[in-house]
């Protein structure tokens, strides 16, 4: 599926009489991990503003050239048990289908390999679907990449059908950001449409998406969710805690406002992850993160404030629960050693701390408080 966007800096110069500095700094940055930025997506950007949340996180910065961190920080590589495909929670299959999106987010935690030649993605699809049938525990399957979303409709029309034959199978889900980087390839495609509505018909399809701004929630993108759902589609949303985009418990706020207006569910808001080229830049500490989302639930109703403010580590998806005096507490809510799923726990909590790892363990404590 060709896209319309920019992947050179002189393209976006050209286009919207802008000059980048440190262009140097940034091409060696693009020659390491490519920029993508899509046509629809650039026009949303105020190039003129050097602080546009947008432009943030589609655009390269010379805080990439910071390497502190982890290429895989959730251990993907050790629960990788097919090319391509993750069994890390005992009900969830996580297929990798591809390394390409509708734009490279300069967040993001696959960083390693989206939009770069890899050997993470499935090789055999039907490999994949033989060990999901062999595993019963499997209730649901994650498509994710890279963005499935931009393969070619025949391709997604035959992962389904394969999926919906695995009879312990009850649900599928599909990650992308299409919605936000190129929305037309939902409402303009008839066909993807009636894929999803007479899969949904069956079994339940959820997609979720990745809105970080509240400027992201466009007219178009809006069109693309009210097709979905009109398809029988479920649409949910993870956010990523992002330095700069949207850690300000207004914007916070603005933004699950808007998804609950257009019919997206609050699902989890991300921790930004300690990946290598973005923690330094990106990631807000602990502290302030959990006083930030606190501040920005107050403004929210009910609806608003349904997601789960998550740490995705390496030994499961860990709840940020709450904060007393030093003491930060948090809990399993999904875990690698299914047997912690539910445990509540406490660390130590410094004002710099950004991730499980950077926590101490109180002294003279039990591993797990319940």
């Amino acid at each position: 599926m060709k896209i319309p966007g920019f992947s050179f800096l002189e393209e976006i110069e050209s286009r919207f009489g802008v000059t980048f500095e440190n262009k140097g700094k940034l091409k060696k940055i693009i020659e390491k991990h490519p920029m993508f930025i899509s046509s629809y997506y650039a026009e949303l950007i105020d190039w003129n503003n050097p602080d546009d949340p947008l432009k943030k996180i589609v655009f390269p910065s010379v805080d990439e050239l910071n390497v502190s961190g982890s290429y895989d920080t959730s251990g993907e590589k050790e629960n990788t048990v097919i090319t391509g495909l993750q069994h890390k929670y005992r009900e969830t299959a996580l297929l990798l289908v591809t390394n390409r999106c509708a734009g490279y987010c300069r967040h993001c935690f696959r960083k390693r390999m989206v939009g770069i030649p890899t050997e993470e993605t499935v090789k055999i699809f039907d490999m994949a679907v033989d060990y999901i049938k062999e595993h019963g525990e499997i209730t649901n399957v994650l498509i994710s990449g890279g963005d499935p979303l931009t393969l070619p409709t025949e391709v997604i029309d035959y992962f389904l059908k394969e999926l919906k034959k695995v009879p312990h199978l009850k649900f599928v889900r599909i990650g992308t950001r299409i919605p936000v980087f190129y929305p037309e390839r939902i409402y303009d495609d008839s066909k993807l449409l009636s894929i999803f509505d007479k899969f949904s018909k069956e079994k339940a399809l959820y997609v979720v998406t990745h809105f970080n701004h509240e400027r992201e929630v466009t007219e178009e993108a809006a069109q693309a969710v009210r097709v979905l759902t009109r398809s029988g589609v479920v649409v949910s949303n993870q956010t990523v805690l992002l330095k700069g985009v949207n850690d300000d418990p207004e914007i916070f706020s603005s933004l699950m406002k808007s998804l609950v207006s257009i019919n997206v569910l609050p699902y989890y808001v991300f921790q930004c992850r300690p990946v290598k080229r973005v923690k330094s830049h990106f990631q807000v500490p602990l502290k302030a993160g959990y006083e930030i989302i606190e501040k920005a639930k107050q403004k929210l109703d009910g609806f608003g404030k349904r997601f789960k403010y998550i740490m995705s580590h390496k030994t499961g998806k860990i709840e940020i629960v709450g904060i007393i005096g030093k003491e930060i507490y948090l809990k399993y809510h999904q875990a690698k050693d299914y047997r912690k799923v539910g445990k509540l726990f406490k660390r130590i909590l410094t004002p710099s701390a950004g991730w499980l790892d950077d926590l101490k363990r109180p002294e003279k404590e039990r591993e797990f408080v319940l």
